[in-house]
């Protein structure tokens, strides 16, 4: 970890763009001890067994016919980087088009956040489902990252046995393959809300009500996945989720103010509050009256079924 070298290559940020994406990307890598990816004897082939293994259990509890990425990697924390800063990159050029040249100091102000989000969340990111949303790339090419230091590091912080945990990753993300192949049009629906909101909001008007759809929709995404791992994982999990919980909670005080500045608060509400209605549903019905949510777009939840399920279940005729 080179921390000078970090600020000194985004004080060295150039272009044209409101980011120098370069420059973010190799100054949160100086800023980022990579970890480690020498793979003892058997782990490699013990990650594509946890893959396997998860595709099989949720395809037997969802009934949905999906399979996972071609593109399933162990990383380290750089490769993490790398291949999300082309993501951003996809989200946030979506502004550009709307924005008048951004001046030298704003690029560096600009490039320096980009670079402690990278930063930070290549250093918390434990594995990854990709639909790679907004990207000009064949249909059905999505990817599958495990961050091979992030769980065992962890796992050792948690006191958790290490292979349980990365099995209970592995099929947190394998959930996430199984919603995308449960709905092709769902990735067409989330770049639809994403572009929307974002193109009003360059424009300076702030659209309510499509960021609260994208909301609605991430929470459904997140919350289902929650209720597929319930039922499809083959171990005890109880105590994973506490840990990993209580891990968010009692975090320093510089912690706590990165979750908030990125929104992660907003993603564990979104975990909460979406297993929460997926709960009342299978509660009242059953696994295949919660699969409904993935018919098409009208059959998601709005946000304010969601914190309301009976509504919800009346609309659909339940």
């Amino acid at each position: 970890m080179n921390l000078y070298r970090s600020a000194r290559t985004v004080a060295g940020a150039s272009g044209t763009d409101a980011i120098d994406w370069a420059s973010a990307a190799e100054a949160a890598k100086a800023a980022t001890e990579p970890g480690s990816l020498a793979l003892e004897s058997g782990e490699q082939a013990a990650y594509a067994q946890d893959v396997r293994a998860a595709r099989t259990a949720v395809r037997s509890v969802s009934g949905v016919e999906f399979d996972v990425p071609e593109t399933v990697e162990i990383q380290n924390r750089h490769h993490w980087i790398d291949a999300n800063v082309a993501t951003f990159e996809r989200v946030m050029g979506a502004l550009e088009p709307h924005t008048d040249t951004f001046p030298g100091i704003a690029r560096t102000i600009n490039t320096g956040t980009m670079t402690v989000l990278l930063a930070f969340l290549g250093r918390n990111v434990l594995g990854q489902y990709d639909p790679l949303l907004l990207a000009e790339a064949p249909e059905g090419d999505h990817a599958l990252y495990f961050v091979r230091p992030n769980i065992l590091e962890a796992a050792q912080t948690l006191e958790v046995d290490p292979e349980r945990f990365r099995r209970w990753i592995a099929f947190h993300e394998v959930t996430h393959a199984a919603e995308f192949g449960a709905a092709p049009w769902l990735s067409d629906h989330l770049e639809d809300r994403m572009e929307h909101g974002i193109s009003n909001l360059s424009a300076g008007r702030f659209d309510r009500e499509a960021f609260r759809e994208l909301d609605a929709a991430m929470t459904v995404v997140e919350g289902y996945a929650e209720l597929l791992m319930d039922h499809a994982f083959d171990d005890e999990y109880a105590d994973l989720r506490r840990k990993l919980d209580e891990r968010r909670q009692g975090r320093g005080p510089l912690q706590q103010l990165f979750r908030r500045l990125l929104g992660l608060g907003l993603k564990q509400r979104q975990y909460e509050r979406g297993k929460n209605f997926f709960e009342h549903v299978v509660e009242a019905h059953d696994l295949e009256t919660a699969s409904l949510v993935w018919e098409s777009p009208e059959y998601l939840p709005s946000h304010d079924e969601l914190d309301r399920p009976g509504l919800w279940l009346r609309r659909v005729d339940r």
